[in-house]
């Protein structure tokens, strides 16, 4: 067992509006969220006010405790006063990707049992649609305006008496956000405002920060490392969020020249993109202290080429999962120049990790041999929303240890033996995805390596690695690659013998095929279900 080397963190019993914007009025008129595109600003003040402002009105609409409420927008400084509102009002908000179709959104308002909408106009359409497949919504709200719907512009205005709920952090739920489904049929994830509130204070020894810093909110706020990294974390600490609705590259780069981003929160597409394409060198960045990237894994190279071009610090990584809140491991920003390359970090505080046999759950596993990922702590979700079996198979009982399904190994450097555990439990690398690994004859093949490799062909843009059968009923690792604008030739032959001269015999690319785009989660994970989907 490994525990983190980092003092534990009393729990945080607050609502998480209480515990992100209970100290706003300090920062009065500092910017806390900016319109990366147009410029609209809303200060500290502004968004104390506001939030409050909405809560009294959700209130007035007949918004009550154990409600849940379905925020379905894109990015925009709207947001998270509609969020802080809601949960103030005593709501549980169940946040949905905006590209979600009618029907996705329908089952999850139906799952969750919603009974409110916010969204914006140009998806009110799909929010009408599914709210009436769904039933049971007593109405929808707008960000904006549309005809036949409040807009929370106007119900700012409202003069009733902003409402007192009691909540109880350790048992109420907060937000329910729907896991990814890139390995199964998507659950909502109880996360309560004890959980969540608890791991932004879990964070505050790594990724400190506060009033000066400009952050750029570019992932997605209804993904929970958008809601962690870019909207709960930075606003917490008096730090100003420039919001985008949606990765346009050079509308990315532009925010950052015109805004003097100083630190990003991004996914490996991104990192990609500032390593390798040529409209990087037409701006400015010169701001940007840090990268860290997370959500899924980055190559060690990539990272280092993509720091190298930006003359920053190395790339740090984070990892977690919508399950833990999200966050278990980061690289410490102070320590990005000594942290070993390609790790996802150390152990946040409180925090505490087993690695156990692939083949026996029940054994743990030597230092630096690898296996899957268990996690206890206090940012553990509660479980998934009606789904018992779920979350048992989950979650230990009794113990507490939530299996991630991930594959890592941990490295013996900064680790000191006791009698109970390791403390600091030293640098934690992530191989795959326990449900990923691809068995080639026995042997154990991970996709994300023969990704990482696929990416250092200068004709290669992006890759995805599956296991698919061949004709004798073996399962062989399957390259969907994206060709570079300028290797327009690059053959399915030359893809398979790049990666043959650098891997062993059992890990070698049998099949390939090219792909206009790899599908990716807005998280930035790879949808691999998706491509197996298109092979059957």
């Amino acid at each position: 067992m490994f525990r983190s080397e980092y003092a534990d963190v009393p729990p945080v019993d607050l609502p998480i509006h209480e515990a992100v914007l209970g100290r706003a009025a300090e920062h009065g008129d500092t910017p806390a969220l900016v319109d990366g595109v147009d410029g609209t600003t809303l200060t500290y003040a502004q968004l104390d006010h506001f939030h409050r402002r909405l809560a009294a009105a959700f209130a007035d609409a007949g918004v009550r405790k154990g409600d849940v409420l379905a925020l379905h927008s894109p990015n925009t400084i709207a947001f998270p006063p509609a969020f802080y509102a809601a949960t103030r009002a005593g709501a549980s908000v169940t946040t949905v990707h905006p590209l979600a179709t009618a029907d996705e959104l329908a089952k999850q308002l139906t799952d969750a049992g919603a009974r409110w909408i916010v969204t914006v106009s140009p998806l009110l359409d799909t929010a009408r649609t599914a709210a009436e497949r769904a039933g049971g919504i007593r109405e929808i709200f707008v960000c904006d305006s549309a005809p036949g719907h409040r807009s929370l512009l106007d119900m700012l205005a409202t003069t009733a008496p902003e409402p007192h709920v009691g909540i109880d952090p350790a048992e109420d739920i907060a937000v329910l956000p729907y896991s990814s489904g890139t390995t199964g049929v998507p659950k909502g994830v109880m996360l309560t405002h004890r959980s969540i509130a608890t791991n932004l204070a879990q964070l505050d020894p790594m990724v400190a920060g506060g009033p000066g810093d400009r952050i750029l909110a570019v992932l997605p706020f209804f993904h929970i490392y958008g809601l962690t990294a870019l909207m709960n974390g930075p606003l917490r600490r008096g730090a100003t969020v420039v919001v985008l609705p949606r990765f346009d590259l050079g509308t990315f780069l532009a925010a950052i020249e015109k805004h003097r981003i100083t630190g990003l929160y991004v996914a490996p597409p991104i990192v990609l993109a500032l390593a390798k394409h040529p409209a990087v060198a037409q701006y400015d960045l010169s701001s940007l202290e840090y990268i860290l990237s997370a959500a899924a894994p980055l190559d060690a190279a990539l990272a280092a080429a993509c720091a190298e071009r930006l003359g920053l610090p190395p790339i740090g990584q984070g990892y977690g999962m919508t399950e833990l809140s999200p966050c278990t491991h980061v690289v410490p920003l102070d320590a990005a120049r000594t942290a070993p390359p390609g790790t996802v970090g150390k152990l946040v505080a409180g925090t505490e990790m087993r690695i156990v046999s692939l083949a026996d759950p029940a054994e743990d596993v030597p230092v630096g041999e690898p296996g899957e990922v268990l996690i206890r702590g206090p940012q553990v979700m509660k479980g998934y929303l009606g789904r018992s079996d779920a979350t048992a198979d989950m979650i230990d009982d009794g113990g507490g240890w939530l299996h991630t399904g991930d594959v890592g190994h941990v490295d013996g450097g900064g680790t000191s033996r006791s009698s109970e555990a390791e403390s600091g439990g030293g640098w934690l690398f992530i191989v795959d995805r326990v449900k990923e690994l691809i068995k080639y004859k026995g042997f154990q093949v991970a996709p994300a390596e023969l990704e990482a490799l696929l990416l250092t062909h200068p004709g290669i843009a992006d890759a995805a690695v599956i296991g698919t059968y061949d004709d004798d009923g073996n399962e062989v690792p399957h390259a969907h690659v994206v060709r570079q604008p300028t290797a327009g030739n690059l053959s399915e032959g030359e893809v398979m013998m790049y990666v043959a001269e650098r891997v062993a015999p059992y890990k070698r690319v049998r099949r390939v095929t090219f792909v206009d785009a790899v599908p990716r989660a807005a998280s930035g994970k790879i949808l691999r279900r998706e491509l197996r989907e298109r092979q059957s």
